[in-house]
């Protein structure tokens, strides 16, 4: 049985996803957390590899949604560079936001993949309903101090999680 805080996948960062996994699972949008996976924590530098991913997506038509805790100010800042939607103070892991992602984009959870770096909020809230969940690896240990805690818990599972055949983990 898959437990909720397994992610689809396991990978280093989210340029490090296959793009045929796309097609291969009706993807038609994709959720992407902010913090420490589109960019480092509360920063609004945008890696051009990053924008350049982006770019690449909506070249193919994929439909994308920037989905964050943080407040529209800090969120917007970023979204605004990459043109496209977000929804801030977001109540990660609750489904309020992930819902509000997909009313945007106009999808439904089986054609959604999720990418975050937290396993008890992105995953978790993710796989509750159903999306394609991808765990990245956090792009700077720099982060929210409440964060450092959870971290510690992740750490135990992620072991767990890399061992068990269950995901596909390309770390």
């Amino acid at each position: 049985m898959r437990s909720f805080w397994y992610p689809k996948m396991y990978v280093k960062d989210l340029l490090s996803i296959p793009m045929e996994i796309l097609p291969q699972n009706n993807i038609k949008g994709i959720i992407l957390d902010l913090d420490n996976t589109v960019t480092e924590w509360n920063s609004n530098y945008i890696r051009p590899q990053v924008a350049q991913w982006f770019a690449e997506l909506k070249s193919r038509a994929v439909q994308l949604c920037i989905l964050s805790n943080n407040g529209e100010e800090r969120v917007v800042k970023v979204a605004e560079q990459l043109n496209v939607p977000y929804v801030h103070r977001a109540r990660k892991p609750t489904s309020y936001g992930y819902l509000r992602a997909l009313k945007i984009m106009g999808l439904q959870a089986e054609n959604t993949l999720l990418i975050g770096d937290q396993i008890f909020t992105d995953i978790w809230g993710g796989n509750r309903l159903g999306l394609f969940t991808v765990l990245v690896k956090p792009l700077n240990g720099k982060e929210f101090p409440g964060t450092k805690v959870s971290r510690f818990f992740e750490r135990i599972l992620l072991k767990k999680i890399v061992s068990s055949q269950l995901v596909d983990v390309r770390v």
